[in-house]
């Protein structure tokens, strides 16, 4: 029987999955990756230690048009086929809280064995090729134009990832490929990326703190998340910001009114909160106001929200507006901030947006082509932080690996 001859574009967390899947099932697998190697964003992930999976994975862990999709391909392979598929390599893997990590906290552990294990099982790896054109012959063959080269195969991978790092080689020519191919492509925005606010934020850059953020588009609330806030001089930024930023990207890109609500004192119950502002008022009220407010929150917060509340720093409290001093207050529990923009792809962990999953079958194959094949960022699916992107680059991966070669 002839041997199938598989190319997969892009050696990035998907490629490579679906490059050694394919060829552990006895097909001939071309990788071509743009860069001088692969896997360049996989050291950039988890703050270069690579968060690989996390424990706690549901369908609601991802953003998709059809979450039906995602549950169904994390059933064939999940989180339990990740670990096995990098203990079976050799990695230790050490878990925090659900996140997985290898032991090492190397995100260049990861990516050695994803190439050893594609020198091993003969994958064929091509790095700096330039994908000039591809077209399908009548037989469902796919021909590919590199570097002014014809190589022609029986089945065809995408997973050249999306526009977000383009640093890394996500350029965005993997959507101009699948809609020259007749693919949908689903509006693309930044994800996991950091807000831009009207508000100049320059004189608090620098400050982090927990608290709770409410996203409101149009005045109605779209997300609520608590964790970390990094205030910087153009905006926020955090996890916290990250969770909810493809929801105010789509909102941003719709002209919607875009804002959010911040709570630094989020463990306080309404009750408890105004008994806490009328003991403080009494207690400390032969203080200036600088000393009045030490020892809340951050120091450069509670002089900035002071000024905001125009309030004069030496004032002693029994002399200042009483009002006033009850909006620094509010400031600490309901402080609201109108987003403008988020940052660029450029500063962007992943991308929302992709081939449309109505285009796709669970098998990740194309519906117009059969043997094409999407895996990773340029489908239309996106994850939260804490692993779930690349989760589904194994997921994804691997699924259209195992078809492709059948």
């Amino acid at each position: 029987m002839k041997q199938k001859k598989i190319a997969v574009i892009g050696g990035g967390a998907s490629g490579m999955m679906a490059a050694i899947t394919a060829s552990k099932q006895g097909a001939k697998v071309t990788v071509f990756e743009g860069n001088d190697r692969v896997g360049k964003k996989i050291l950039a992930t988890g703050n270069g230690k690579c968060n690989f999976s996390n424990e706690n994975m549901t369908e609601n862990c991802f953003y998709a048009s059809d979450a039906s999709f995602v549950e169904r391909a994390l059933q064939t392979f999940g989180v339990k086929q990740s670990r096995d598929f990098f203990e079976s390599m050799g990695m230790l893997i050490r878990g925090r809280e659900g996140y997985l990590y290898p032991a090492s906290e190397q995100a260049s552990t990861v990516l050695d064995l994803l190439r050893t294990e594609m020198e091993k099982t003969g994958v064929r790896l091509v790095t700096e090729a330039k994908i000039k054109t591809v077209s399908v012959l009548d037989a469902h063959k796919f021909v590919l134009r590199i570097n002014e080269k014809e190589e022609v195969f029986d089945s065809l991978i995408v997973a050249c990832g999306s526009q977000a790092a383009p640093k890394t080689g996500s350029d965005g020519s993997g959507y101009k490929l699948a809609k020259n191919l007749g693919h949908h492509i689903v509006p693309v925005v930044p994800a996991l990326v950091q807000l831009r606010t009207k508000e100049n934020l320059k004189v608090v850059s620098g400050v982090r703190a927990q608290a709770e953020l409410s996203l409101k588009i149009d005045g109605k609330e779209a997300a609520r998340e608590k964790g970390e806030l990094q205030l910087t001089d153009y905006g926020v930024s955090g996890i916290v910001v990250f969770q909810m930023s493809r929801t105010a990207a789509y909102a941003l890109k719709e002209n919607k009114k875009v804002t959010v609500s911040v709570d630094f004192l989020r463990d306080f119950s309404k009750a408890a909160y105004e008994e806490f502002i009328a003991g403080r008022l009494e207690c400390l009220k032969d203080r200036s106001v600088e000393q009045f407010f030490t020892g809340m929150l951050n120091k450069k917060l509670m002089i900035y929200f002071a000024k905001q509340a125009g309030l004069s720093l030496e004032m002693p409290v029994k002399n200042a507006d009483k009002e006033k001093l009850l909006n620094v207050f509010g400031l600490c529990k309901n402080w609201t901030l109108h987003i403008n923009a988020t940052n660029s792809f450029e500063n962007a962990q992943v991308c929302a947006g992709g081939v449309a999953l109505s285009e796709v079958t669970d098998k990740m194959e194309s519906k117009i082509h059969p043997g094409l094949f999407f895996a990773g960022e340029i489908l239309d699916v996106d994850g939260k932080c804490g692993g779930y992107n690349l989760q589904w680059a194994w997921t994804s991966g691997y699924i259209a690996g195992l078809h492709a070669a059948k």
